[in-house]
């Protein structure tokens, strides 16, 4: 058997023991020590480059990004500051159509800009947002989709952890990538907007258990309007934070390691201003931050060391040269692999699909001429609708089960959260043929 070959059966594999249900980690470490010592035919050499690469696949400055972005975000979501930003925004909104479904995504996208996980964003506004929602008669299934299908521009809007994954599996620049996701995200934003708004007016059925009293109550002039200092004292924080670390990232002023140890900071200073940070909350913190860390840290070894088998193998230049032979341009590539990402979206989680593909597909897009920082937001856009779709949906579980509502099913989410897919898929179709939505600003 060829070294190809037998780099094809290990994928083979790989891919069989993650649906299984072997930890990701577990099976990328041991389908590469597997793989470099038959492909070799020495286990010392595979003892040899695991050893070299546990060290030197985490050892760069650049990943202490990855715990103090996790600690920025988890000491956000106890702040609250989630539910103020969504009742300024829901406040700012009241009288628009779909307003509170508007609010909801108006309010995870600056809540995405802070902390980079969907599925923090998912459980903050389910608790937030889904019992406004349905007070205001919108259908629970319905607001419950909301949620779960705005959660994904934590994943897109910078600081994104998986903006950071796949700049450290490409070796690309991650504060490039977080600039590049910048305009993608805004696009995502406003297309669902746009879309709440017109399924609304055009299927109020699907929105509102009924839509004439909810346009009432929209109308309502005798509605007491929040302070203006209150709102102000409710956004100031979340604007800080975003001005201090995005700012002074895109300004230069700040490296993506220097501005997740200020976000921290400063989200540390928020949660002490607001006393919601006691000794046990920051006990809990500080575990989950170790947790989190330590686990994404050991998926990157695990993945740095999975791309050295593949290069031993020669699987990428082979991948390479067969799309280069059967005719794909780079824009086909594009999208022969983005569908490839959507049907791993339905099996595995985000970071799996990174895990196992980039290696493969980063290498072969490069030498095709294809932007990395274009096509990895390609990769985590395709990645996002995964989120969405059944039977993972992680975003969609979590929702649920954040809710604990036995009438609103799992079946019933999925279904709400379809429009938000059409709208992902129009975007990805649309960053895919116009690569200046990602590199404007690069």
């Amino acid at each position: 058997m060829t070294t190809l070959a037998v780099g094809f059966l290990l994928i083979g594999v790989l891919i069989l023991l993650v649906l299984l249900g072997m930890q990701i980690a577990y099976a990328l470490f041991g389908v590469a020590f597997v793989g470099i010592w038959l492909i070799r035919n020495n286990i010392d050499l595979a003892f040899r480059m695991l050893e070299l690469t546990a060290y030197s696949g985490i050892a760069d400055y650049l990943f202490a990004t990855i715990p103090l972005f996790v600690l920025m975000g988890l000491l956000v979501s106890i702040s609250n500051v989630g539910r103020d930003t969504f009742e300024v925004a829901e406040e700012l909104l009241r009288r628009m159509i779909c307003g509170l479904g508007v609010a909801t995504v108006a309010a995870n996208t600056v809540f995405a800009a802070v902390t980079g996980v969907s599925i923090a964003s998912a459980a903050v506004f389910t608790r937030v947002a889904v019992p406004e929602m349905t007070r205001h008669g919108y259908l629970p299934s319905f607001a419950a989709g909301t949620v779960a299908g705005s959660s994904v521009l934590g994943m897109l809007i910078p600081p994104s952890l998986l903006l950071i994954i796949y700049g450290v599996l490409a070796e690309v620049s991650i504060g490039g990538m977080f600039i590049a996701g910048i305009v993608p995200g805004l696009m995502l934003a406003g297309g669902f907007v746009a879309m709440l708004v017109g399924i609304t007016v055009l299927f109020p059925g699907f929105v509102l258990r009924d839509p004439d009293s909810a346009r009432q109550r929209r109308l309502d002039k005798d509605f007491k309007p929040m302070p203006l200092g209150r709102m102000v004292a409710k956004l100031v924080p979340i604007i800080l934070l975003v001005m201090l670390v995005l700012g002074g990232l895109y300004t230069g002023f700040f490296t993506p390691t220097e501005a997740g140890g200020v976000g921290a900071f400063g989200a540390l200073l928020v949660a002490l201003s607001r006393r919601s940070l006691d000794r046990h909350r920051l006990w809990q913190v500080m575990k989950q931050t170790g947790v989190i860390s330590v686990s994404i840290l050991l998926l990157l070894v695990a993945a740095s060391f999975y791309s050295r088998m593949l290069a031993i193998a020669g699987l990428p230049n082979a991948i390479g040269g067969l799309v280069a032979q059967s005719g794909f341009g780079p824009l086909g590539f594009l999208f022969f692999y983005s569908a490839i990402i959507l049907l791993m979206g339905m099996i595995l989680d985000s970071t799996s699909i990174l895990l196992i593909m980039v290696p493969i597909a980063a290498p072969i897009a490069q030498g095709m001429g294809i932007d990395l920082s274009h096509f990895g937001i390609v990769t985590v856009i395709a990645v996002e609708i995964g989120l969405l779709t059944p039977p993972f949906g992680i975003s969609v579980f979590t929702v649920h089960n954040t809710l604990n509502d036995p009438s609103v099913s799992v079946e019933q989410i999925f279904a709400a959260t379809l429009p938000f897919i059409a709208v992902m898929l129009l975007v990805l179709v649309i960053v895919t043929l116009v690569p200046a939505t990602a590199t404007v600003f690069l």
